[in-house]
């Protein structure tokens, strides 16, 4: 296997970030990254157009001035600094660094170096697309991705902005658990056990919070009973709840008392309404969202994390095991359909996962959101200030926009994605924090 050759080099990459976490937690210094765009540096971009994503208008000819890794002014009259670093991007349009947020960066390896390795790839495929920032909704076990994070956040290796949940709480489940695994109960931390009370899920929370992350992560229903797995006969979703209500409240309470947020993986049925009534912070999914359920949304305030790449890549096999009677991405239509109408913001969430799923690809999401009735504009606003606004720590005030203050996360593209939002599959230049990752 190819890997086996590199073993020495994945470890060292693993190694890397092990020892960065423990320089942070003892508070040694560190010297500063290179992919962190140096203090002292001024650049000036000059853009043909550049999409306002909190009007969702576009503005022309504008100036926006960086220095060092923030937004310093911008408008059509700024002044451009002698020696600053010029950047012509006036045939161009210019928009902020898009945020995705559900996407699992780990897709495999056989070794903890291996799956560290394969982890940045994936973060750094997001990062190229556009995406400057990501949170990762479950590690796939073990908490590489809260090393990865910091890594980045250092300035040690490329890739974007990450909140993660490192692994889940409770496991998704698609099918029955092998005799031999049956001894799980019995041993091991609670985080690799199922969370079968509320004070199993506020200790696992606890634990979770130690390891770093910035979310924890649940799953409500699972994908079968019996012998039924994902659909029933009559080509309805099996969804069967995973956690009661008392153990999801339970943990969104203690996630909260601890300063995290609270993500839901839910298809519907009762542990669909857990989660809403709940109030966790990002709903995913949502697949058999109804009129009661959209009600609690809006008096909650609560958003709607649509993860469509997720579906689309399941279609095929949807409709095969339903017998054309139905699939997840038609539910999903219908429930973006419904939470549209009533107001709930929609989030940008592509579920990118793997090969079937693939990082930086997920741009092709917004399509799809104008098919279902949003305009152009308000489609790639959901992957801006709506998404900012969810994640943890207030990074509505840091990112989403092109503003003075803000992290300097800016991306462009050749055409107008108001008249042709494919444009966003196809972006020719990414700025990170004021670091150019590329300009083509």
């Amino acid at each position: 296997m190819r890997w086996q050759t590199r073993l020495g080099i994945t470890l060292t990459i693993a190694g890397l970030f092990h020892s960065l976490a423990l320089s942070q937690e003892s508070g040694g210094s560190q010297q500063r990254g290179k992919f962190l765009a140096p203090p002292g540096q001024t650049i000036a971009i000059r853009a043909g157009r550049l999409f306002d994503s909190k009007s969702g208008n576009l503005l022309n000819n504008q100036i926006v001035l960086i220095q060092g890794d923030r937004i310093a002014d911008i408008g059509p009259a700024v002044r451009i600094p002698a020696g600053a670093r010029v950047v012509d991007l006036s045939m161009a349009t210019v928009l902020p660094g898009m945020i995705d947020t559900h996407v699992h960066v780990n897709t495999g390896g056989e070794t903890p170096a291996e799956r560290a390795f394969i982890a940045l790839a994936n973060a750094q495929a997001d990062l190229e697309a556009g995406f400057t920032t990501v949170a990762d909704m479950d590690s796939r076990g073990g908490f590489n991705t809260v090393d990865l994070r910091d890594a980045i956040n250092a300035g040690l290796v490329k890739g974007p902005r990450m909140q993660v949940v490192g692994q889940s709480l409770n496991q998704r489940a698609n099918n029955y658990y092998p005799d031999s695994d049956s001894v799980r109960f019995l041993e091991g931390f609670t985080e690799n056990k199922n969370v079968n009370s509320p004070w199993l899920g506020r200790a696992a929370v606890r634990e979770a919070k130690l390891h770093g992350v910035d979310w924890v992560k649940i799953y409500t229903t699972q994908d079968f009973v019996g012998t039924m797995h994902m659909w029933r006969p009559d080509a309805t979703l099996v969804a069967s709840p995973s956690l009661t209500f008392e153990e999801v409240a339970a943990i969104v309470d203690e996630a909260h008392r601890l300063g995290l947020k609270v993500a839901c993986h839910t298809y519907g049925g009762e542990g669909l309404m857990s989660c809403l009534k709940a109030g966790v912070d990002a709903p995913n999914h949502l697949l058999e969202l109804d009129d009661a359920g959209v009600k609690i949304m809006v008096e909650k305030k609560l958003p709607f994390v649509v993860t469509l790449d997720d579906l689309i890549a399941q279609e095929k096999e949807d409709l095969r095991d339903t017998g054309g009677r139905n699939s997840r991405l038609r539910l999903a239509e219908q429930a973006f359909k419904r939470a549209l109408a009533a107001g709930v913001p929609i989030i940008f969430g592509s579920g990118a996962t793997s090969a079937a799923i693939p990082h930086g690809k997920q741009a092709d999401q917004f399509k799809y959101y104008a098919k279902w009735g949003m305009t152009p504009a308000r489609a790639l606003q959901t992957a801006y200030l709506p998404a900012a606004r969810m994640l943890n720590y207030d990074w509505e005030s840091q990112i989403g926009s092109i503003e003075k203050g803000k992290f300097a996360d800016i991306i462009a593209v050749t055409g107008n994605p108001l008249a042709d939002l494919t444009e966003m599959e196809r972006v020719k230049f990414v700025m990170k924090g004021g670091m150019i990752v590329r300009n083509d």
